[in-house]
């Protein structure tokens, strides 16, 4: 029997061993034969496919905002990752620790157990992710001290005022890593008059993007795609206070979710607030002065955990010792 951890997010998905360590580190994404609905590629391979397949092959991400939103997908790329990784075998009946965003419905849930069991697993336990992400950040949940964290990833933004090793209060919106990709698409369409795809505006947020507005532009970006007054490929230029602008509502939707948690938590529990701060995990942490905006908005300190994109995973490893 071996024990996993899988971090099943919308953008990537992410699988760990108890005593391995992680063994998965690859996009949630599959390429599906149309005509025998079959897996073709999975993780890398399949992203790579993203926008140029041909009609009788689909690319498909089967998780939409945390969720499984195609259940048979789900499960043919976990059946994927698992035969690579030798992890479905005849005799061997796997524990499963799988996380997903808080205040999910028992449907969503149920679907997220499912997946799980079909994959090849003996018992699963399902957590929720800010409470994971807090313990792979390092953070000591068991004590009477709050610890309030913000997981922002691909599908959603995950705000939790965790305390006593549960959450107190929480709050999961949709808005996360794949909305601000939205608006930079819709910003070079409608302002630029230039079509570009999904990797485009993944490439222009990693790497100009920013939460802040700045008296200069301290950073340029050459963009390709299609015009779309001539319908020919053309390439023009970007700054990041172009981007700043595009995606500014959208992180405002997050400082008011951020403020809503806080409204609600215990008075006590707010003052540890005050003193310990906001940590920051997930892919939206390595946003370009992020912290710094929400420094602003809550008047509280705000830390970026050490290593964000894995916080959730770790937190699985550690997890899975205690099982």
């Amino acid at each position: 029997m071996k024990k996993i951890g899988i971090d099943l997010g919308t953008t990537n998905l992410l699988i760990c061993v108890d005593k391995e360590g992680v063994i998965v580190n690859e996009p949630s994404v599959i390429t599906i034969d149309t005509a025998s609905k079959k897996c073709i590629a999975a993780g890398n391979e399949a992203k790579a496919m993203v926008g140029k397949t041909p009609k009788n092959m689909r690319t498909i991400y089967p998780l939409k905002d945390g969720v499984v939103a195609d259940y048979e997908a789900t499960d043919m790329m976990l059946a994927h990752f698992f035969k690579k990784c030798a992890l479905k075998k005849m005799f061997t009946r796997n524990e499963i620790l799988i996380c997903c965003p808080t205040n999910i419905t028992s449907v969503e849930r149920n679907a997220i157990r499912d997946c799980a069991y079909h994959a090849g697993a003996k018992k699963v336990y399902i957590e929720e992710e800010p409470k994971v992400a807090a313990v792979g950040a390092g953070l000591d949940i068991g004590q009477p001290i709050a610890s309030f964290v913000l997981d922002m990833g691909g599908g959603t933004t995950d705000i939790a005022v965790i305390s006593l090793g549960d959450i107190v209060c929480s709050a999961s919106i949709k808005v996360a890593g794949n909305r601000l990709n939205k608006n930079i698409i819709d910003y070079m369409r409608l302002e630029k008059k230039l079509a570009i795809g999904e990797m485009s505006a993944e490439a222009i947020k990693i790497e100009i993007g920013c939460a802040l507005r700045k008296e200069q532009d301290d950073k340029t970006m050459k963009v390709n795609g299609r015009d779309m007054t001539s319908g020919l490929p053309t390439a023009i230029e970007i700054t990041s206070n172009e981007i700043a602008q595009c995606i500014e509502g959208s992180l405002q939707e997050i400082v008011k979710a951020c403020k809503t948690v806080l409204d609600v938590a215990p008075p006590e529990l707010a003052a540890d607030i005050m003193t310990r701060g906001l940590i920051l995990t997930g892919g939206g942490a390595l946003l370009h002065d992020f912290d710094e905006l929400l420094k602003q908005e809550l008047k509280i300190p705000v830390y970026v955990a050490e290593q964000p994109l894995n916080c959730v995973v770790d937190g699985c490893m550690k997890m899975l010792e205690r099982l």
